[in-house]
């Protein structure tokens, strides 16, 4: 892709999306990632202005009045908004810019965005999921039940987007991430049989 595009990358709490982000912006110098504002406090590692920007609710219901948000959202009841100044400038300088955001916030950008580009990524089956979820040791179990079936609701917009790309393999699933962005397809093909099966286990799953 000649000119620098917008990618809209999404993906279930737990998907693997912002390991996938860090591997590919240390894969690749042209791409650049939007820092995105929440309301919700930082976790261990993290840092005001690399991971987010960390505002308090009054200041980000202020950023939402001066129209400050290409998009934002209400998520696990703290808010979340993608700054618009700080995306066309990346834009205008030539890089690619990726913006880790929920479907919501997809369709809002898609509106002064209309050429960006969504990726999707899904884990392998909801067990893998469960797994992961709980290995990372950040959530209680009402917390990752929560979490599982809010799973199964963001899949269901997974038509939404352009590409799925399926977190069963980080490498390869990180291969696909880059032939993206770089021309437009995954990497693996022949993945349809597979995508379907493991939608179907999100969806279907009661």
């Amino acid at each position: 892709m000649s000119e620098p595009t917008l990618f809209i990358v999404a993906s279930p709490s737990g998907g693997g999306k912002s390991s996938l982000i860090r591997a590919l912006l240390d894969r690749d110098d042209d791409v650049r990632l939007s820092v995105s504002h929440t309301t919700r406090k930082p976790r261990p590692g993290e840092k005001d202005g690399v991971h987010y920007y960390f505002v308090s609710p009054a200041e980000f219901e202020r950023l939402v009045e001066e129209n400050a948000f290409l998009e934002h959202a209400l998520v696990f009841d703290n808010h979340y908004g993608t700054g618009r100044v700080a995306v066309e400038k990346q834009l205008a300088q030539g890089f690619d810019v990726l913006l880790d955001i929920d479907w919501q916030g997809a369709r809002q950008v898609r509106r002064s965005f209309p050429s960006s580009r969504g990726i999707f990524i899904i884990p392998p089956s909801m067990q893998t999921l469960r797994e992961r979820l709980t290995a990372r040791g950040q959530d209680d179990t009402s917390v990752i039940e929560r979490r599982m079936r809010d799973a199964r609701s963001e899949i269901s917009h997974w038509d939404e987007f352009d590409y799925l790309v399926i977190n069963d393999d980080f490498e390869a699933a990180l291969h696909d991430l880059h032939s993206i962005v770089r021309t437009g397809k995954p990497a693996r093909e022949n993945q349809e049989a597979k995508t379907h099966e493991i939608l179907a286990d999100f969806l279907q799953t009661g």
